[in-house]
């Protein structure tokens, strides 16, 4: 019995010694993973801060100057920001681009949820249909958008020259040219926001609308009560980088009108790359680009704001 307490002791100190062995070894391993977490993401932060950061805070900078992006330059204080408010060509360039985003908004997401239901169902050759879909999203928009040129100023008025507005060149008419640039807008943006529908539709149990079914329900008493609250969230995504993508129109307008007839079609950004690089507007409209940045940041975290408490309704 005596020779057997040593051998406990020995055990135990043998049981402690591996224990902190591994201790020590986790300990190691640890720091070496923070190591290399460090050393993969300061690069990734250095990147973003030269190429993102800092030219945002010139960019501020400059806004407060009367920089016209060579020679000299002086302070002006806000006087940029406040002479932005009298500018009637900003105020409906603004307009246009809350206008055009609304309304391509709202076709994008009803087109695109309508054709994720359609791609859901049980229909023949479902996985080629979802890529032909896609396919708009990876063209390049900008040489789409003069194959779309072509389209409504020499194909369109010759097939439905019974049609004035369209007979006419629609892309030529100051007051609904800006239908023609919604077109191609929704054309592409529906092949992204498809894909995310469909996400959102392969999540729902299939129980659900067979024991719906059973009850009697119809399909819009089905879509409203079950397919629409279960995808809420994949709506609130689609909704908020609708808006947010559309507000920056910049390529489609390009493509068809450069912003014409006169200035009809004229988005914030295009007023802002124009007057920036080309109009020796630099440092005025940077500042505009501030104020849009800070419109655009409100308008999303608004909202996310009111359709995440319609998500939590349901």
């Amino acid at each position: 019995m005596a020779a057997s307490v040593p051998a406990v002791r020995a055990g135990t100190t043998s049981t402690r010694e591996s224990k902190a062995t591994r201790e020590t070894a986790v300990r190691v391993k640890n720091k070496r993973a923070h190591s290399t977490y460090y050393w993969m993401v300061w690069p990734a932060v250095i990147a973003f801060a030269l190429f993102h950061t800092v030219p945002v805070i010139t960019g501020v900078f400059y806004s407060l100057t009367n920089y016209a992006g060579y020679g000299e330059w002086n302070f002006v204080g806000l006087s940029n920001y406040v002479n932005l408010f009298k500018d009637d060509r900003v105020l409906q360039a603004y307009g246009f681009s809350f206008l055009f985003a609304i309304v391509a908004t709202v076709l994008t997401n009803a087109i695109s949820l309508a054709i994720a239901m359609g791609l859901n169902a049980k229909i023949v050759a479902r996985n080629f249909f979802r890529g032909v879909y896609f396919v708009p999203y990876v063209l390049a928009i900008l040489v789409i958008g003069y194959v779309f040129q072509f389209f409504f100023s020499s194909s369109l008025p010759k097939i439905l020259s019974g049609i004035p507005l369209i007979r006419d060149n629609i892309l030529t008419n100051e007051t609904w040219a800006w239908t023609a640039i919604v077109g191609l807008a929704v054309w592409q943006a529906c092949a992204f926001t498809i894909i995310i529908y469909l996400s959102g539709l392969q999540t729902i149990p299939r129980e659900l609308y067979e024991a719906a079914s059973l009850d009697g329900a119809p399909a819009w008493r089905q879509f409203r009560s079950i397919t629409f609250p279960l995808i809420s969230a994949f709506f609130t995504i689609n909704v908020v980088l609708s808006l947010k993508g559309f507000l920056q129109v910049f390529d489609p307008i390009v493509a068809l009108t450069n912003g014409g007839p006169g200035t009809a079609t004229e988005s914030v950004t295009l007023l802002i790359f124009r007057g920036g690089f080309s109009g020796g507007e630099f440092a005025y409209q940077t500042a505009n680009a501030v104020i849009f940045f800070i419109v655009i940041t409100i308008v999303s975290l608004f909202q996310f704001k009111v359709l995440q408490r319609r998500e939590a309704d349901f």
